[in-house]
């Protein structure tokens, strides 16, 4: 069995779902604004988001024990090389899970109105850094043996922003289509009008990260040598299409559906792209971490796979469970499932 592909593949799901789940509450979180004309309306979308987005964080790290566990040349690489990228990123993802805990703890406009701002730009700030982060990896890091020859500024280099809004407007998405779904009133007809109109966007940026991506990556290669991969960035076309086509037609959730398919594979098209590197070197393709040449030992890829053969589905039935309990529309600022309001 070869473990480091399997590990690879396993690799690559962790970070889809990631960005599938965490994506909407992230999305969310940066149109909590613009989607609510008063308090109560804020606290409406917070309570959309306050069952489930600790449990989505989940899977980050998980995707980062992985990370660690499975390839771990490539985990010290990354917090080597993306450092202070890395460490914007946990600070903002600290200061938006603290807005979800001390924004109700006080009745001051100002104190509500200040954590309203940390969970915007602690779910734009996020959004926006791993589209750069998987950017940068797309085209590959200016590192040789002797390291990382960039800097912070230099990961914003246009690939890099250009797939880093791409991240922000299909999470801006996401969670508008979330919000239509688990609100009613004025809050779900402001996220369906963003929904519709941020699909546009959307759609241009996909287009010129498609076209772009062919000049500045070798992502296309894999494609060029076996045709049938090209099945999965066709189904993310037709699911980005799709999110259009339900959404005019009412059916939000069903969109919704379709927004997680186009994120989970627009990961994977990137990802098969990268296969079998994981950080690709621009300097030398001597120097590119490998699932091979940056993995753990067989017997320790062998053990893991035994422990995430148990684990996993133990995860994935607890989220949905979890989705299940609070399943109900909430409408009019009431909570549903026992559900207790704190925002």
């Amino acid at each position: 069995m070869n473990y480091q592909a399997t590990w690879f593949v396993l690799w690559s799901v962790l970070w889809a779902v990631y960005f599938a789940l965490d994506g909407f509450d992230l999305g969310a979180g940066m149109l909590q604004r613009f989607v609510s004309r008063s308090d109560e309306d804020r606290r409406l979308v917070m309570n959309t988001m306050g069952p489930v987005w600790n449990g989505n964080e989940v899977w980050l790290l998980t995707a980062g024990g992985a990370t660690f566990a499975a390839f771990p040349a490539v985990y010290a690489s990354m917090f080597s090389f993306l450092y202070s990228a890395l460490l914007i990123l946990l600070f903002a993802l600290i200061f938006r899970g603290v807005s979800f805990e001390f924004r109700g703890k006080r009745e001051s406009a100002s104190w509500r109105g200040g954590w309203d701002l940390a969970l915007l730009l602690g779910s734009f700030v996020p959004a926006l850094l791993f589209g750069v982060a998987f950017g940068n990896i797309f085209e590959g890091l200016n590192f040789d043996a002797g390291g990382w020859q960039g800097s912070l500024l230099g990961l914003l280099n246009p690939y890099g922003l250009l797939t880093g809004i791409l991240f922000v407007l299909l999470f801006i998405e996401h969670g508008a289509l979330w919000l239509a779904v688990k609100t009613a009133g004025g809050v779900a007809e402001r996220a369906a009008w963003i929904a519709g109109r941020a699909w546009y966007a959307l759609l241009a940026v996909a287009v010129a990260f498609l076209i772009y991506t062919n000049y500045a990556t070798s992502l296309y290669d894999n494609y060029r040598n076996q045709i049938l991969w090209g099945v999965v960035p066709l189904i993310a076309v037709l699911a980005l299409l799709g999110v259009k086509l339900l959404a005019r037609a009412g059916r939000y959730l069903w969109a919704f559906y379709a927004s997680a398919l186009t994120i989970m594979t627009v990961v994977f098209t990137g990802v098969i792209g990268l296969y079998p590197n994981l950080i690709p070197s621009r300097v030398d393709s001597a120097f590119n971490l490998t699932i091979y040449n940056s993995s753990s030992s067989a017997y320790t890829l062998r053990i893991m796979t035994i422990v995430a053969v148990i684990f996993v589905p133990i995860v994935i039935i607890y989220q949905l469970w979890v989705y299940r309990i609070f399943r109900e529309q909430m409408a009019g600022g009431e909570l549903t499932s026992g559900q207790e309001d704190v925002y």
